[in-house]
């Protein structure tokens, strides 16, 4: 927490690995996202990692953020009226986005780790969660979605399909490419085991 040292040798690379895969243009767009989504009052982080990570640190705008996708009367997370200020209740209100957000529907790979935006660890993990979050409300396109939906991918959705008997039992015989093909197959041209090739010249 606060009183962690600087870390050297491999902890130091793999940290500065980490710190490179954090994105300031996709911090633009999320920040950009969460001021429409909830208003101007949330104000705007400082630029840069730092910046965002405090933001977002005490989980009360990432709390605010979640319910706003929610119907008024079924929100997920409860906000304190002041944002609280003890160390584990700012932990707490984190975790409790965490649980709202995979219950919304975003996948547990997706997810940051509370620590990850606490101390800043994965911040690049922050911003996957988030991007995972938008991506959900655009594809959902139930109402609650503000903002432009070109700034994340719609996710994949499911496309049924239904077949009548006769088309089930006609697919039964065909043999898939990936089986190959016994078309003009033959023998023609092999030779017996063990017998050499006879090659006339």
């Amino acid at each position: 927490m606060a009183n962690k040292g600087p870390s050297y040798g491999m902890s130091r690379e793999v940290q500065s690995k980490i710190e490179k895969k954090y994105d300031e243009e996709l911090e633009e767009r999320l920040v950009e996202w969460i001021v429409m989504q909830l208003g101007p009052d949330v104000g705007r982080p400082d630029r840069g990692r730092l910046g965002f990570q405090v933001w977002l640190k005490n989980g009360v705008i990432l709390s605010k953020l979640v319910n706003s996708l929610y119907p008024e009367g079924s929100k997920p997370v409860k906000v304190p009226e002041n944002p609280p200020s003890m160390v584990f209740k700012q932990m707490e209100q984190v975790a409790q986005f965490l649980k709202a957000a995979e219950d919304y529907g975003v996948t547990k790979t997706d997810m940051f780790q509370t620590v990850d935006l606490f101390e800043g660890k994965d911040m690049a993990a922050v911003q996957r969660t988030l991007m995972a979050l938008g991506s959900l409300a655009v594809t959902k396109n139930d109402g609650h979605y503000r903002g432009d939906p070109n700034w994340f991918m719609k996710k994949a959705q499911e496309h049924k399909r239904e077949f009548t008997e006769s088309q089930l039992q006609e697919g039964k015989h065909v043999i898939g490419l990936q089986m190959g093909s016994n078309r003009g197959a033959s023998q023609a041209g092999m030779t017996g085991y063990g017998r050499p090739r006879q090659i006339i010249s």
